[in-house]
């Protein structure tokens, strides 16, 4: 029940993208409509109407995925560098996907059909993380790869990272947290306005997944297999491991671990989209992380939930 209807609406988006039935190359509007307007205001409703208490509780979600996620960047951006020789745009492409789990899409998803509507909290947590962590030191590395733009490589990243501290899906749930614990109330039409567009976002999010995976070249290498086996088993069982050392509470460990399993998000190919910068590879990685993840998150949900 979890996963299945995942991984029918992605096949449902890839072949529509496969088939052309849905432009796949030009999926800037759809791919605005999710992370501009749908996941922003699911989860700004979800954090603001959560108690003070209950969001104060979510801190080990928090530190653990925040933990693992910034502990695998650099090594991967790293061996990307130093032992493949790639270059710095590439290596934070690579380090992106294999670091930042699809909370975004499959996240969404996988908490409301495990634990319900209500328990979408850690699904904004984990997201705000990626958001502010790996992701704006990805736009600043990208940044300053761009050497035609004005400006001190300072001043480019120091741009980059406050371009990507004020998007949507970054400012949503941070204001959202800011509202549960200064406990401002919603009006019932605010909160009944915010979920009208954000029941849309987890389905959404899946097919334009679905779309950027269909428009991908897929090229397996042993560089690709081994993202793959990083992103999808060595990540959440680092997870594990953070939250072991952590002390966290079982609840807390089970939705951390459960996140970390989820397939590399498309980040990295939109990023890079946007700067010239495609990556094979990482497009490869999602799509084999993807695949691979039918059977290593339904192997992670039988172990947390079974």
């Amino acid at each position: 029940m979890a996963l299945a209807p995942i991984f029918f609406v992605l096949l449902l988006g890839y072949f529509a993208g496969k088939y052309h039935v849905v432009d796949n190359t030009h999926v800037g509007s759809l791919n605005t409509v999710v992370m501009s307007y749908a996941i922003p205001a699911s989860l700004f409703v979800a954090t603001a109407v959560t108690p003070a208490q209950a969001m104060l509780a979510q801190w080990p979600v928090l530190v653990i995925l925040g933990s693992a996620m910034m502990l695998l960047y650099p090594l991967w951006y790293l061996l990307q560098r130093r032992a493949l020789r790639r270059s710095a745009s590439e290596a934070a492409l690579q380090a992106l996907t294999v670091s930042l789990p699809n909370y975004a899409a499959a996240g969404l998803s996988v908490a409301i059909a495990l634990l319900g509507p209500g328990h979408v909290v850690p699904v904004a947590v984990a997201i705000a993380a990626g958001s502010l962590l790996p992701s704006p030191v990805t736009l600043a590395l990208l940044e300053l790869s761009v050497v035609k733009q004005n400006g001190s490589a300072l001043m480019r990243g120091a741009r980059a990272m406050g371009r990507a501290l004020i998007k949507p899906i970054v400012l949503a749930p941070v204001i959202g947290t800011l509202f549960s614990l200064l406990s401002v109330t919603l009006s019932p039409i605010a909160i009944a306005s915010f979920r009208q567009i954000g029941q849309a976002a987890g389905g959404l999010a899946l097919f334009v997944t679905g779309l950027i995976l269909s428009a991908q070249h897929f090229r397996l290498s042993w560089n690709v297999a081994l993202a793959t086996i990083v992103a999808n088993i060595f990540q959440p069982l680092l997870a594990f491991l953070i939250a072991h050392l952590l002390g966290a509470p079982t609840a807390a460990m089970k939705v951390s671990v459960m996140m970390a399993a989820l397939p590399s998000g498309f980040f990295g190919i939109l990023f890079g989209s946007g700067y010239g910068q495609a990556s094979e590879e990482s497009g490869s990685t999602v799509i084999a992380s993807t695949v691979v993840s039918m059977f290593t998150l339904a192997l992670a949900i039988a172990w947390l939930y079974g």
